[in-house]
């Protein structure tokens, strides 16, 4: 984007009123401010891209703006608690406020709802699957770096984290450094049976790992156990995957409301006893990908010898859910997700005030508590 486009792109995004007062700034005469942001929630600092995103403005309107931070990317901060001071002239950052607030509250509350799943299953590893449920490319960004920044903050407390991500763009946050995939249910359907599209996936991609979706006819342990045994020597060295999917309106193959509650008395006692929800006894021993179901794949892989085949969970791992499999003890090596985009979408609108005008502190009635930073 030149710097005529980019002028044009902050022109037509902005809100009306803030270029109303660059209009009266212009007329009655310019000040240096200082802007205070705060969100109303917790949240995990992942500000960069705002950051670097004033800063590309600043330079190419040749100005001064500084940007500070009393956290380091990543640190957990308060609700209300101002999370960055933005200082330069009236005239040249009244027009900014709505374009960096955008790119300031989402990515702040994804990075802490990715940091609280990785805390939650220290010993799984998660791969980012937003792009999909994102509203355009910009958003796709923010989200990964989002879950990026939880991540890297839950690596320190010893958890495995985020490895990467379904889509080449936001790769470079992760890991990994490339798109990660395995394949769509249409392949399944395409090629007719479990078993037909893995051979395909392994003949097109041959030093791929193998990754198994084995719900679409149905049968999820029988596909599962299919497929590991015509690809035995992979699968006794851990180059196979089973990727459950199950959708919520059915159990998976072998189980129903009666055998999930025995499954999960068998391999994680009590965990049923401890729920504090609804929704939470749901992922346990509910249709679907619940805990009962993996924990019912994973005894039916070692009872055949697959010991080494690893287990993908997907399909609405939030951090509810998260929260849940972590109370069965859940045998979970991998989890595909997007589901740290916010759910209340409401709790990430950030807010800036500007807390002093020249040398004079001044702000609005009941946002004082501002003031006790201003440096």
């Amino acid at each position: 984007m030149n710097n005529k486009t980019k002028k044009d792109f902050i022109k037509s995004y902005t809100d009306n009123y803030f270029l109303k007062s660059k209009q009266i700034i212009n007329k009655y005469g310019d000040v240096d401010v200082s802007y205070a942001v705060f969100i109303r929630r917790p949240g995990i600092i992942a500000l960069k891209l705002a950051i670097d995103w004033i800063k590309s403005v600043a330079k190419d309107r040749k100005i001064k703006i500084r940007t500070i931070t009393p956290f380091k990317e990543g640190e957990y901060f308060g609700a209300g608690e101002p999370i960055l001071y933005i200082k330069g002239s009236f005239q040249n950052i009244v027009d900014l406020e709505t374009l960096f607030l955008q790119k300031i509250g989402p990515a702040c509350i994804a990075a802490a709802n990715a940091y609280q799943m990785c805390i939650d299953l220290p010993k799984t590893s998660f791969i980012a699957m937003d792009a999909r449920h994102c509203a355009g490319s910009e958003m796709s960004e923010l989200m990964s770096y989002a879950a990026s920044v939880g991540s890297k903050a839950a690596k320190k407390n010893k958890a495995l984290g985020f490895v990467g991500t379904s889509i080449a763009a936001t790769s470079k946050y992760f890991p990994s450094n490339k798109a990660l995939g395995t394949m769509p249910h249409a392949i399944i359907g395409y090629a007719g049976s479990t078993l037909e599209a893995v051979k395909m996936f392994h003949q097109t991609f041959p030093k791929n790992d193998l990754v198994v979706l084995p719900d679409y006819f149905g049968k999820e342990i029988t596909d599962s156990i299919q497929v590991c045994s015509y690809f035995d020597n992979l699968s006794k060295k851990g180059k196979v995957f089973i990727r459950l999917d199950t959708p919520s309106g059915r159990y998976i193959e072998g189980l129903d409301t009666a055998k999930s509650y025995e499954v999960l008395e068998k391999f994680a006692p009590g965990s049923t006893k401890e729920y504090r929800s609804d929704d939470e006894l749901k992922h346990l021993v509910g249709p679907g990908v619940s805990a009962s179901a993996i924990w019912h794949l994973r005894s039916q892989l070692d009872k055949f010898g697959y010991k080494k085949v690893k287990i993908i969970a997907s399909s609405g791992f939030t951090n509810d859910k998260c929260k849940a499999m972590a109370l069965a003890k859940t045998p979970i090596d991998i989890i595909g997700t997007g589901s740290y985009l916010p759910e209340k979408w409401s709790e990430t609108y950030a807010t800036a005030d500007i807390i002093k005008y020249g040398k004079t502190p001044r702000v609005k009635v009941s946002r004082e508590y501002l003031l006790k930073k201003l440096k």
